[in-house]
């Protein structure tokens, strides 16, 4: 599988010959999330909110692809184009000022799993609050790669993503949705998540891409920071 970091929360992944981009945002300035648009063509895009400037806008993804909103996968999941997605429903921050900051209360959206390649995926959707405990149950021992919100303000707070990602276990965490000079959210930087675990467990790649197997997964959980290319 090659993994791609467009941006936020907007990832490629490719493998088994078919392209899955998640999340994709309004791309250009302000009201968009101000960052370069995807402009690559994909068969599937995955998103955990109908609504977000920055988690639900598929207009600038080349192609025809299938556009899946993970709020309306049923409970039992659902196979698109040979990938298997199941999806948990989750809300932006219940303490969060939403109407004060942005003139809105918060929504829901949904974290969801998909796998492809042979590898399972947990994006993270935006979620501000706990992964509830019937969820952490569900995915515990499931997931090999979480896509893991690390900007804390409005989404999860560190606590809590330290928590679920203990509970949960993946081998592969990869930050996302943390601030960019790019975009106009005053989040955390990727810095503020890192400093909570020990060197040694961290890789800066380098580049906006990562290629992983089943076999070349890390033994021990590893977290891998990836360029943003947007």
């Amino acid at each position: 599988m090659r993994i791609t970091f467009y941006a936020h929360a907007c990832f490629r992944f490719d493998a088994d010959g078919l392209s899955v981009i998640t999340d994709s945002y309004t791309p250009g300035p302000k009201p968009g999330s101000g960052f370069d648009p995807v402009d690559e063509p994909a068969d599937l895009v995955i998103m955990s909110s109908s609504t977000d400037t920055f988690h639900s806008d598929p207009s600038h993804v080349r192609g025809e692809p299938v556009v899946v909103d993970a709020l309306t996968v049923p409970p039992a999941g659902l196979t698109v184009k040979g990938v298997e997605i199941r999806a948990f429903p989750a809300m932006e921050s219940l303490s969060f000022d939403f109407q004060g900051e942005f003139g809105r209360h918060p929504d829901a959206n949904a974290l969801y799993l998909f796998t492809l390649g042979g590898l399972r995926v947990l994006h993270l959707g935006d979620t501000g609050n706990p992964v509830p405990a019937e969820h952490l149950d569900a995915l515990r021992g499931n997931v090999d790669i979480m896509l893991a919100l690390a900007g804390a303000h409005a989404t999860i707070a560190f606590e809590d993503l330290d928590a679920a990602i203990t509970a949960i276990n993946p081998r592969v965490v990869i930050p996302m949705h943390y601030y960019s000079p790019r975009g106009w959210l005053q989040i955390e930087p990727v810095e503020a998540f890192l400093s909570r675990y020990p060197a040694e467990m961290v890789t800066r790649v380098g580049t906006p891409t990562l290629e992983l197997t089943r076999d070349t997964l890390p033994p021990d959980r590893h977290i891998f920071v990836l360029d943003q290319s947007r």
